[in-house]
């Protein structure tokens, strides 16, 4: 292992990330909850504001994996499509198979310069999560339940707000729900086998009436459905502890550009095309792993400097006052003050792994009983 990648490894550095995360998070959190004085009075500048510190946020994660363990993205798509990505309103469809295709995700959004207006279809109770769900509820996520008959009224009305949204965004979406392990997939191909459906190898039965309201909500409003499909070199399985060791990965993203207007309005075959699209999906990963690549032409959007700029902002502005309390704490030579600061570092190491451990697959959300069941209404 070279110096850098020492470096990288070091729990120490890890530390610093996730200190610079939570204090510059709660700064910006702090700052959004002022800028709701601002709703009654002008309702698109606090979202234009809101939409700049969610930036602020999520940019930081994407530094991670673009700047801090280099990972490399490559795009296959239509290169007539490509001139569209980034200048228009886009459902970006995502497989849920790994556990940093969140980041890939945002990534995708980073390359194209619509980070900080994206949203996401996420659940309900990720509202009340500091920091990342915070920030989400000041930029109008969409939140779910994942309990239809609750969800069908407020999904719908939150999307209908969206419909006015003054910055162009992706609306990025897992229509499987939850991520793949084995065992869910094998609950999925029951229920697949049950309602007649063709099995698919690489991924679960998509949830159809979240994507159906979706479409619905915001045709006219969004331009085209972005299919990604997202797969790593050399059978490479990233993770989150991965991405901070400063692991470098090679994702491969097919992207296939689908016009709205394509898609079918009536539910019913909204949901049957969405299977279609499934199956394809499939059979497009099925190749990828057969020939270790995707159709269309290969391409490497740049990264910009924007999310490792603001990074090093943040760093220097909450960092300097750390290092000042923490050397003052030293010289004190207190025995009170030094537990103090042992039993923070325990808690904050503490912290690091319980937030590493849920992007963990196998601590995702449960799948099957009442999940399937669901899925059989879908």
């Amino acid at each position: 292992m070279d110096l850098a990648g020492l470096l990288k490894s070091q729990f120490l550095c890890h530390l610093v990330f996730c200190y610079v995360f939570i204090a510059s998070g709660l700064i910006i959190n702090t700052v959004q909850l002022f800028t709701l004085l601002l709703w009654p009075i002008n309702k698109q500048l606090f979202r234009k504001i809101n939409c700049r510190l969610s930036y602020c946020i999520s940019s930081q994660l994407v530094m991670l994996l673009e700047w801090w363990s280099g990972t490399e993205c490559t795009i296959f798509t239509d290169p007539r499509a490509y001139p569209k990505y980034g200048k228009e309103n886009a459902i970006v469809v995502l497989n849920h198979k790994f556990e940093i295709d969140f980041l890939c995700g945002w990534s995708l959004s980073e390359r194209f310069g619509l980070l900080g207006g994206s949203k996401v279809l996420a659940k309900k109770e990720l509202a009340y999560v500091p920091i990342i769900g915070w920030m989400w509820y000041f930029t109008e996520m969409v939140f779910c339940s994942r309990k239809w008959e609750q969800d069908r009224k407020t999904v719908a009305t939150s999307l209908q707000h969206l419909r006015d949204y003054p910055e162009k965004y992706f609306f990025l979406i897992h229509c499987e729900g939850t991520r793949f392990t084995e065992k869910k997939h094998e609950i999925s191909m029951q229920v697949a086998r049950a309602k007649g459906l063709p099995r698919l190898k690489h991924h679960l039965l998509p949830r159809t009436k979240g994507f159906a309201i979706t479409v619905r909500s915001l045709r006219n409003v969004v331009s085209a459905v972005y299919d990604c499909t997202l797969n790593f070199r050399n059978n490479e399985n990233p993770t989150l502890l991965g991405v901070l060791n400063g692991k470098k990965y090679h994702a491969d993203l097919y992207v296939r550009r689908i016009p709205l207007e394509d898609i079918p309005e009536d539910d019913d075959r909204c949901s049957a095309w969405l299977h279609k699209l499934y199956q394809e999906k499939d059979a497009f990963q099925e190749e990828y792993y057969r020939t270790g690549t995707f159709p269309e032409t290969p391409m490497v959007p740049p990264r910009r400097p924007w999310t490792l700029v603001n990074w090093l902002f943040w760093a220097s502005l909450v960092l300097y006052p750390f290092f000042q309390f923490l050397v003052s704490m030293i010289r004190s030579g207190s025995s009170l003050t030094l537990a103090s600061f042992i039993l923070v570092f325990f808690v904050a190491s503490m912290g690091v792994r319980w937030m590493i451990g849920v992007t963990e697959i196998d601590k995702g959300s449960a799948y099957g009983n009442s999940d399937s069941k669901q899925k059989q209404n879908d």
